[in-house]
């Protein structure tokens, strides 16, 4: 009859050996000899100084009549919990790095769980980004454009890194239909109807349901500390869907929604492999196509001839200002905003800077 040699424990195999060799007698050159490896070899196995193979478990069955599987189960559990005591000091090390993540806005949007412990964030990001290293954020190519920033000092590229990748698992939760181009380009000016209506977050309802039938999925996400970021567009790894992220940064309406149509401006007219982070990169294909973006959204909501109309009269009266907008049907804001832009009017401009409305935002 075969005894069930089984152990929940977390023991060196060598131990083990140890004790089935005291219980039935037999010394380690006895074993040595019958499983015809040096007694040196069978030494080393028990004070932990060599791990059990294969083809050692196979001949410690045939000895010692414990399956193999045992043997090579002990050995695994054992080299397991030596990886975790080693991943835990790794971690341990790593705790120095927090400060450039902005744990507690992640704790509030419930991607990472709230606690005080150092390590314990560390393994909570180690997760929410799926890295074995903190170190290795830099490596993943879609977070590779958050350490491209380089035109704002006070950035920490962790930090967007961590922005990107909540829009990233934000995103997995949208479903939409496959992407649509042509589609999109015929709803773009039931976008612009949706941003007029009084109630922001009735607007941001309307644009997610259009968006999502173009196979756009729009991601509201609050700002987080260090990151500067306005928004982000990237694809999901099909290249069946889009994704718009959008941080809600700030509160003027003429920001969120320039940002808007300039991150669909990405969409349209550039490749599906890149990942755009709106504003501070220094690279000139990069700041090319995000000068694109930018002529995109101008163009869509002031065409430039009218834009030169208006100017040219110099009435920048509030009634006018209105009366205008109303007729490219925009938000006066988004007027107001590009002639403050273009330094047609100062930025703090009365009574036009009141025009500029501030969002409270829902989400």
């Amino acid at each position: 009859m075969m005894t069930n040699y089984q152990s929940d424990l977390a023991i060196h195999p060598g131990e083990f050996l140890e004790e089935v060799l005291e219980d039935i007698g037999m010394s380690q050159a006895e074993l040595s000899k019958r499983v015809g490896r040096p007694i040196q070899a069978i030494n080393e196995i028990i004070k932990g100084k060599k791990s059990i193979t294969s083809a050692t478990a196979i001949e410690l069955e045939d000895v010692l009549k414990i399956p193999a599987h045992i043997w090579i189960g002990l050995e695994s559990e054992y080299q397991i919990v030596k990886a975790r005591e080693q991943e835990i000091e790794q971690m341990q090390e790593e705790t120095a790095l927090l400060p450039n993540f902005p744990y507690l806005e992640l704790s509030k949007i419930g991607l990472v769980k709230t606690t005080r412990k150092a390590i314990e964030k560390v393994e909570e990001l180690k997760r929410f980004f799926s890295v074995a290293k903190l170190e290795q954020i830099a490596q993943v190519k879609s977070f590779q454009p958050a350490f491209r920033v380089s035109n704002h000092k006070t950035v920490s590229h962790e930090a967007i890194a961590t922005w990107l990748q909540a829009a990233h698992l934000k995103a997995e939760e949208v479903q939409t239909e496959e992407y649509n181009r042509k589609l999109l380009n015929t709803s773009l000016e039931a976008i612009k109807d949706a941003m007029n209506y009084e109630d922001v977050n009735k607007s941001i309802t309307e644009v997610k349901a259009i968006l999502t039938k173009c196979g756009v999925a729009l991601v509201l996400l609050p700002h987080f500390k260090g990151t500067k970021v306005h928004g982000a567009t990237f694809w999901t790894n099909s290249n069946a869907k889009a994704v718009i992220a959008m941080s809600l940064r700030g509160s003027f309406s003429d920001v969120f929604w320039f940002g808007l149509f300039h991150e669909i401006g990405h969409i349209l007219i550039h490749k599906k492999r890149e990942v755009f982070l709106e504003d501070g990169c220094d690279d000139p294909k990069l700041k090319k196509q995000e000068d694109e973006a930018d002529q995109f959204a101008k163009d869509f909501l002031i065409p430039q001839k009218d834009f030169d109309s208006f100017a040219e009269e110099k009435d920048f009266s509030r009634t006018n200002v209105v009366e205008f907008a109303k007729e490219l049907n925009i938000k006066p804001s988004i007027l107001v905003g590009r002639l403050m832009h273009e330094e047609y009017i100062k930025f703090n401009h009365y009574p036009l800077q009141e025009l500029r409305d501030r969002y409270k935002w829902a989400t």
